[in-house]
């Protein structure tokens, strides 16, 4: 499909609604962890709560990718947004009638999650029809970036509400948050291209035909499958990363957002990197790169003692620099092979992948926290995601993906 002459402007329409969503987002979810790392302290209540994040996401997604594939993606991505703020704002008002509790968060989680896994193909199918090819990765990219400038002020901003104002302010600023971000897509032209062939297909057959989709090129496969392993490993960090504060550093709240910050300034830069460079041509040889310094920090991570915050927290900034070439690239190549008309199944499937294996990773690593500690799983964690790393690459077709299409 030719692409409208102001793609730019359609973008910012979209992106500048996304921006204040992923801030109240983050407040709001960033809130949610330290009222349960405050309660409980327990690493397996905090996997819990990161598994209900996740799993529906990667429970849910391949079919938020065939309704992405079926239907106009616009509308899928205004209703999973509005349906998201009215959770939160029921939460909030719940917590503000002092019915706070850890099943209420959960079932938060859930929702969130179901949202997402139908918005995020959808917009990630929608990509390719917006954007020329040439700044593809750097709009996929963007996504990361704001979520990097969110990560930066967000965790600070919602323990500032939540000590100050209560846990309910946070939970509404996040609904107001989803209004803003329902506007950015009223406002935006955005394509769609329907697969009429799967409109008659079941759902299991249009799942099957987006499996083919993606199956076709063995490295595609390859690569995913290595990424997958990644996030299980990976996953687990962003559960036990506020009760390595809160345990190994005896920090608190404050001392925690100022790690999350540093994080979110390393995501920021790698972001800007990315999105300044283009990436290059090798990007299958990026992910696994990325791998191998992220494997290199968490195991420092988990070496450093009790009185090393300060070099904990320069090292989560350096691992969030390497994070940042993760998603982007992988997005990307995807975008790259498979056909436009069977985008939001390939993305729903590809979601759904780092969906299942960060709540695996997250359950495998909270129990075996609970039985190292949490700074001796840093270190194993870490030298299992370096060695993932060193391997990615050497697969023949991982590295024809890197070759230019004639």
């Amino acid at each position: 499909m030719p692409l409208a002459r102001n793609w730019l402007a359609v973008i910012a329409f979209i992106w500048s609604g996304q921006a204040v969503s992923l801030i109240t987002s983050y407040a709001a979810g960033y809130a949610v962890v330290w009222y349960v790392t405050e309660s409980t302290g327990s690493a397996l209540v905090l996997s819990a709560l990161t598994i209900c994040a996740m799993l529906p996401i990667g429970l849910v997604s391949p079919f938020g990718g065939v309704a992405a594939d079926r239907h106009n993606r616009k509308l899928i991505m205004i209703a999973a947004d509005g349906a998201v703020g009215v959770v939160s704002l029921i939460a909030g008002l719940l917590i503000l009638a002092g019915d706070v509790s850890i099943p209420l968060l959960l079932i938060v989680c859930v929702a969130r999650a179901v949202g997402q896994a139908f918005h995020g193909p959808a917009m990630m199918a929608a990509m390719p029809l917006l954007v020329p090819e040439k700044h593809l990765l750097r709009i996929n990219t963007l996504d990361q970036l704001l979520a990097s400038v969110a990560g930066i002020g967000a965790p600070a901003f919602g323990i500032f509400l939540y000590t100050t104002f209560g846990f309910s302010a946070v939970m509404f600023l996040d609904f107001a948050g989803a209004v803003v971000a329902v506007a950015g897509l009223m406002l935006a032209k955005i394509p769609t291209v329907i697969d009429a062939g799967a409109e008659s297909q079941r759902t299991m057959a249009n799942l099957r035909d987006g499996w083919r989709a993606v199956s076709a090129n063995r490295g595609l496969v390859l690569l995913i499958g290595g990424v997958m392993l990644g996030m299980v490993t990976f996953g687990p960090l962003s559960a036990l990363c506020p009760l390595m504060v809160l345990d190994h550093f005896g920090g608190d709240g404050y001392t925690a957002s100022i790690a999350e910050a540093a994080f979110g300034v390393g995501m920021l830069a790698g972001s800007m990197i990315l999105m300044a460079w283009g990436g290059g041509r090798r990007l299958a040889g990026l992910i696994a790169v990325a791998a191998v310094i992220v494997g290199a920090t968490t195991a420092v991570c988990g070496l450093l003692p009790p009185s090393g915050f300060a070099a904990y927290a320069v090292l989560m900034a350096v691992m969030a620099v390497a994070c940042a070439w993760f998603n982007g690239p992988l997005i990307t190549l995807v975008q790259r092979n498979v056909p436009d008309e069977k985008m939001g199944r390939a993305m729903g499937l590809l979601t759904a992948s780092m969906g299942l294996a960060t709540p695996v990773g997250v359950a495998l690593g909270g129990a075996l926290a609970e039985i190292t500690g949490v700074a001796a799983f840093f270190v194993i964690d870490g030298l299992a995601c370096l060695a993932l790393g060193s391997v990615m690459y050497l697969f023949k077709s991982v590295r024809a993906l890197d070759v230019p299409k004639e």
